[in-house]
């Protein structure tokens, strides 16, 4: 995508001054008032103090007294249809949850997926994540355009997107979890996943849009379209993602059905890997950690759906020290009703100081890289985003630390980690401005909270009905 330009042809030019910035770059580093320089679509220059004199066609200067600058935050899993099944089953583990949602879920179709998408990328757009996903799955006969409806509402928000395709073929009556009716026949998921990634998928650098192969999960998936869905995600080089030692039933179903856990179930249907990401990863021994180590597959982590469905504590830790790729998930909005990603920043650092290791889990610093750099490499785009550095993807974001909830916090990294959710003052994707002063600029916050309001009940009317 080309850069904006003047009529003369030059780059136009954002400069950013008197910021607190953490670049989140390989040595973490940060001024205490600095600049960015913006132009086009990427970072031009960033250093401490004043930005360079003599810059041309500046068309905004912004003064960032008060505010801390990172890398826009990156969403690693969701599941934004759920925007419209939120506060349901809220005290089940997840196969009873996912046993009580299945059949409202199988009635969705374009009208609801659109509204739902809305919500969950207003939610997290205005909450400073500049790269979403989402995962959907679930494809009911007649529904529609649902991964179309799904990407024009993250193209009209202004956010970069992935959309993970996804796709289930084991249901009840082959002792998966689905119903009969929510799931699609192996050549058709197949067929249909191929199709989204010839029409969808963009591979260039500042790609605004790209598709992965989904499967499921291990319980909601035959092992056939695993192995021929990673084929087919390697045949048209694109990503693989699914859910992956969620729960101990999770382990408890593959140790019955495939005679191992669910690693070693994932090796042998060729879904480890550099091109590979998996979802909670809560039940993972060392052997499984060194096998993702080894193999560069990588974790969406998603400490508030963890703790909602009661899953676990993932091996965070652990796993950074192995050097496995770690990014943030908000996870479906019908098991973390927030719907936002900046609260999972201060929930990852919380929760893993729960488990062995204590306080020495995680740091400020270190779950602010799970949000932004983890989640980069997660997707496979840490050479574009992530991080702030000259020739990388202008995606970025100014948090306002000098209002009552922050003033007080001595360091601005801690302020967005430790303390209350950050107000958003600017948010910039792909150099363009996304969010201002906490309210999106390319959607009607209020029109969507009807839609969506509208939509959530239609769909409970049809499922009663049914």
């Amino acid at each position: 995508m080309a850069a904006s330009a003047t009529p003369e042809g030059a780059v136009e030019r954002i400069v950013i001054e008197n910021a607190a910035i953490a670049t989140v770059d390989a040595n973490d580093t940060e001024y205490a008032s600095g600049y960015v320089v913006v132009a086009g679509n990427k970072i031009e220059s960033i250093g401490a103090g004043k930005a360079p004199e003599g810059l041309a066609n500046v068309v905004r200067r912004v003064d960032a007294t008060g505010h801390l600058v990172t890398p826009g935050l990156v969403n690693t899993h969701h599941h934004f249809y759920q925007w419209i099944t939120r506060g349901l089953a809220t005290d089940h583990n997840l196969f009873n949850w996912l046993v009580a949602l299945y059949p409202t879920w199988a009635r969705i179709d374009e009208q609801m997926t659109y509204a739902a998408a809305q919500g969950s990328l207003g939610m997290m757009a205005r909450g400073g994540v500049t790269t979403a996903m989402d995962h959907h799955y679930v494809f009911p006969q007649g529904s529609g355009d649902l991964s179309g409806s799904i990407i024009r509402a993250a193209s009209e928000m202004g956010v970069r997107f992935t959309l993970a395709r996804g796709s289930m073929d084991r249901s009840e009556k082959d002792g998966g979890l689905p119903p009969d009716f929510a799931v699609e026949t192996l050549e058709g998921a197949l067929a249909a996943t191929e199709e989204t990634v010839k029409k969808h998928h963009d591979a260039s650098f500042d790609a605004m849009t790209q598709v992965a192969v989904a499967p499921c999960s291990p319980f909601s998936v035959s092992t056939e379209l695993l192995k021929q869905g990673a084929e087919l995600a390697r045949r048209l080089g694109v990503r693989l993602h699914t859910h992956g030692s969620e729960t101990v039933e999770e382990e408890k179903f593959c140790h019955e059905l495939f005679g191992m856990g669910p690693t070693d179930y994932f090796e042998s249907t060729g879904w480890l890997g550099e091109d590979v990401w998996m979802a909670h990863c809560v039940h993972m021994n060392d052997s499984d950690i060194e096998a993702f180590a080894r193999t560069k597959t990588g974790v969406a982590h998603c400490p508030s759906s963890n703790a909602r469905l009661a899953a676990g504590i993932a091996r965070v830790p652990d796993m950074l020290k192995a050097g496995v790729p770690v990014g943030l998930g908000v996870d479906g909005t019908a098991s973390n009703e927030s719907g936002e990603l900046h609260t999972e920043l201060r929930n990852a650092l919380l929760i893993n100081r729960l488990g062995a290791h204590r306080e020495a889990a995680l740091n400020a610093r270190q779950a602010l890289r799970l949000g932004t750099y983890g989640g980069a490499q997660v997707l496979g785009r840490a050479t574009q985003i992530g991080s702030l550095e000259a020739g990388k993807l202008a995606d970025l974001v100014l948090w306002k630390i000098d209002g009552i909830g922050h003033a007080s916090i001595a360091d601005p990294v801690t302020a967005i980690v430790f303390g209350a959710a950050a107000p958003v003052s600017l948010s910039l994707v792909n150099g363009k401005p996304v969010v201002e002063n906490g309210t999106l600029l390319h959607a009607d916050e209020d029109a969507i909270a009807r839609s969506t309001r509208e939509q959530a009940q239609r769909l409970a009317r049809i499922a009663a009905e049914s």
